[in-house]
């Protein structure tokens, strides 16, 4: 949609075809830079429709001809909620003398929400409805994930010296005999109430590296006056499929849900956190080694944590919705 001021606006519009009331229309549009035809047209809609007719027109048809009838559309729906499958109400509406393909249908059922037959309940009503994710207090919800990011090499890597830098066609001989930079695996834990975020750098994401994190950011939490955990939130990843995962896990929390398959937005807080430091920290500047990267981040985790101001949190730091109100540093810490 065009901005108030855009030479074709509303406005632009309307002062264009003012002009027109006593000067030639090719004069006027060769002054705006516009076409005679496209000021013609907008012309004639002033002159029949005045005003209101200058606004943008929807670009969806006028007619569609060969649209699915209404009355065909509520056959299709009722067959629906009597659990049958496209293919079978494809049948169906044949037998009846109705032409329909099986993929309209299928279009028709996704359109009105009906797509999923386990989505449906026993009247063949929608049973799933979206809804949001929301801790309702400090410890309610713990999100935990592992961001794979490759590592720097010393010296610094191809956004230091350029792609075509001697130091670049180094790296790649090296990766042609074998030689393997490797990656940083960014452990992370959040509370999804108050946003309070821990995050440690590793060389692996192994099942004991994930349970030393899990209890360290425990012990960061706890400082933080979050000492009650109801469920622990991680994603399928195979350190968090270990049973000595789950043990620690249930050594200080209820529940360790791990979310559906290939749905990570129900890991969404800690998804969404990890991009934030994504974009501030792990790209927003060209480290000459990979510790560098991991102490500037560090840094900006403080940052986060009780300077930052967060949307979730009422546009204040995570650590503000907190009853212990842990603010150790001073706002010019940099």
């Amino acid at each position: 949609m065009p901005h108030s001021k855009a030479a074709l606006s509303f406005e632009g519009r309307r002062r264009l075809v003012r002009r027109c009331q006593h000067r030639p229309i090719a004069h006027v549009a060769a002054e705006a830079a516009v076409s005679r035809q496209c000021l013609s047209k907008w012309f004639a809609r002033w002159r029949e429709h005045g005003d209101e007719g200058l606004h943008d027109r929807t670009s969806r048809p006028r007619r569609s001809p060969t649209a699915t009838p209404p009355q065909v559309v509520e056959q299709v729906i009722a067959l629906r909620k009597r659990k049958w499958s496209a293919r079978r109400i494809h049948l169906e509406l044949s037998a009846q003398g109705v032409r329909i393909a099986v993929c309209t249908i299928s279009r028709i059922l996704v359109r009105h929400g009906l797509n999923r037959l386990r989505h449906l309940d026993v009247d063949g009503e929608p049973l799933r409805a979206p809804g949001k994710i929301t801790a309702r207090y400090p410890g309610h919800m713990t999100h935990l994930d592992v961001k794979k990011v490759g590592r720097i090499p010393d010296g610094g890597g191809w956004r230091v010296h350029g792609r075509g830098s001697a130091q670049a066609k180094a790296a790649d001989r090296a990766k042609t005999r074998g030689a393997r930079t490797g990656y940083t695996y960014l452990h992370s834990a959040l509370d999804g109430f108050s946003r309070l975020a821990y995050t440690e750098a590793h060389d692996d994401e192994k099942a004991v590296t994930a349970i030393g994190f899990l209890f360290r950011a425990r012990v960061f939490f706890a400082a933080h006056g979050i000492t009650r955990f109801t469920r622990i939130v991680t994603d399928n990843g195979s350190c968090y499929r270990a049973s000595a995962f789950t043990r620690a896990v249930h050594s200080f929390a209820a529940t360790h849900q791990r979310i559906k398959a290939f749905t990570p937005k129900h890991n969404g807080k800690v998804e969404r956190y990890q991009q934030t430091y994504t974009v501030e920290v792990l790209y927003a500047a060209a480290y000459e080694s990979e510790q560098q990267r991991r102490d500037r981040l560090q840094v900006w985790q403080v940052h986060y944590n009780y300077h930052r101001p967060h949307t979730a949190a009422g546009d204040q730091p995570p650590a503000s919705r907190l009853p212990a109100g842990v603010t150790n540093l001073m706002l010019s810490y940099t």
